[in-house]
């Protein structure tokens, strides 16, 4: 697996949790950007029709042998704000941000699914001793 880093802020990103975190997953080659609101605003209204920032966006690619598994965009504003709010470290909220992401990489899809997102999610998140969940606290706030 390798992991390919699109940093474009001023951030330190230590990809060794990340890495684990995807090897547990899958071990085809991921894409990661690291970007601001404005960077993921404009994709999430190219693909998504809706303008607005948003955390994460997962991109997967067809499977198909020596293709990589796909990209994800995760926002530092999203991930400054969620690890302030929710008393988590940068790397923590990063890596919950990324969890979320590479599950639906690899396709699992909250929206439609009977909660096995969320049970993946939470797997990982208890492997990798992390804070609660983005589907975890989505759905708190109802």
């Amino acid at each position: 697996m390798q992991f390919s880093l699109d940093n474009q802020t001023d951030y330190t990103i230590n990809l060794k949790l990340l890495e684990q975190i995807a090897l547990t997953v899958s071990s085809k080659d991921i894409e990661l950007v690291i970007s601001h609101n404005n960077y993921i605003q404009d994709i999430n209204l190219q693909f998504r029709q809706k303008d607005l920032p948003t955390d994460v966006l997962s991109f997967p690619y067809e499977d198909m042998p020596m293709m990589p598994l796909g990209s994800i965009v995760i926002s530092v504003d999203f991930v400054n704000e969620k690890a302030e709010q929710y008393k988590h470290t940068f790397e923590e909220e990063l890596a919950l941000l990324f969890i979320h992401g590479v599950l639906h990489l690899v396709g699992y899809d909250h929206e439609i699914d009977n909660g096995e997102h969320r049970m993946k999610e939470e797997e990982l998140i208890k492997q990798f001793n992390l804070p609660d969940s983005l589907i975890v606290r989505e759905e708190e706030s109802k």
